[in-house]
């Protein structure tokens, strides 16, 4: 953040205000606290979405939520973690460097004029559960939690992300969510997510290419915790063998698979462009006229209006090949691609 302002002030600009994404989907929470203040420092409004942290301000061990830390604007999720229904989220503001007056009118023009009531009920039920009990509600499940790492560490062949993963940069990382690789056992995140479903009714939140990723919450019971080990326990002896060849997606040099984006026109210029189909070998240095997101993980691998590169197709035809399945694609088996007919 601090050299991507001064790169701006240098070119005689400031920036409107700072967007960030903490906690992401794994949990991991960025300092908060630190980017706040180097902000700040600029006059900057600090703006985070938390969609995934609606929780951290009910329980002391759970990380400290953005508001806490000095964001200006912050929005939450309130669905995915707390009680309230699907698609229903909050704004919040804090301080004055942000115009009220301005975000009001800009919902206003944004928002349906027929709002769901369930949705906002939901909202108001969630808010008036918490507000009861907030100190102990989440006890339960943060006990489950802990006693399910502590097993789950002396499982052969199955890794738990932590801290230890990461650089310096990354104080704190959210307890009700465990991301579980599952390379050592030969699998692929899909391949493990399919076996775990099926035969222990395991529902991951997320899927990648080496792992999975579950989200704990006030559902979660002990017969969950217990159903998740038993599964674990099942991929451990029937899959950790020492002549297995340990799963590897190869991101090229870099292991940045997004590293190379060239775009050739706006998404929008590419949407209304004349289409055709080019078979998949001929297809490299193409305008890509369609998405085409493997999933998982559910990131884009190409946009309409991004040359293809052989990197991104070969990057595609692994992950096709362990299982993932190509949202977006016109052929999701690939013989084809939609591309520009300029």
């Amino acid at each position: 953040v601090k050299i991507a302002i001064a790169e701006l002030e240098q070119e005689g600009k400031k920036a409107a205000g700072v967007f960030i994404t903490s906690p992401t989907y794994n949990g991991v929470c960025s300092n908060i606290s630190e980017i706040s203040q180097i902000c700040h420092s600029h006059g900057i409004p600090l703006i985070v979405d938390e969609a995934h942290g609606s929780h951290f301000q009910f329980h002391p061990n759970m990380p400290k939520t953005a508001l806490s830390q000095g964001a200006d604007l912050v929005i939450q999720s309130t669905h995915k973690v707390l009680c309230s229904f699907s698609q229903s989220s909050m704004l919040h503001l804090s301080g004055d460097r942000i115009d009220r007056d301005r975000v009001h009118k800009c919902l206003q023009s944004l928002q349906t004029t027929s709002p769901n009531l369930l949705l906002l009920a939901s909202l108001d039920a969630t808010r008036d559960e918490l507000s009861k009990n907030p100190n102990t509600l989440f006890n339960e499940v943060m006990e489950l939690v802990q006693q399910v790492k502590e097993l789950i560490n002396h499982i052969p062949g199955v890794l738990l992300l932590d801290l230890s993963c990461f650089s310096n940069n990354f104080s704190f990382m959210d307890p009700l969510r465990m991301t579980i690789g599952v390379q050592e056992l030969g699998l692929s995140g899909l391949e493990a997510y399919n076996i775990l479903s099926t035969s222990h009714g395991i529902e991951p939140e997320l899927i990648g290419t080496q792992s999975f990723t579950l989200a704990f919450s006030l559902g979660t019971n002990k017969e969950h915790t217990q159903r998740l080990v038993s599964g674990l326990k099942y991929l451990s002896i029937n899959f950790l063998q020492e002549e297995r060849e340990i799963i590897k997606i190869d991101h090229g040099t870099d292991r940045v698979p997004f590293g190379e984006v060239y775009m050739s026109c706006t998404p929008r210029e590419a949407f209304f462009a004349k289409k055709k189909k080019v078979n998949f070998e001929k297809c490299i240095g193409e305008v890509c006229g369609e998405f085409i997101c493997p999933f998982p993980p559910g990131i884009p691998m190409l946009i309409p209006g991004e040359i293809i590169t052989k990197r991104a197709m070969d990057y595609l035809i692994q992950v096709k090949d362990k299982g993932a399945f190509l949202k977006g694609a016109a052929d999701p088996l690939l013989s084809t691609v939609v591309v520009c007919d300029f």
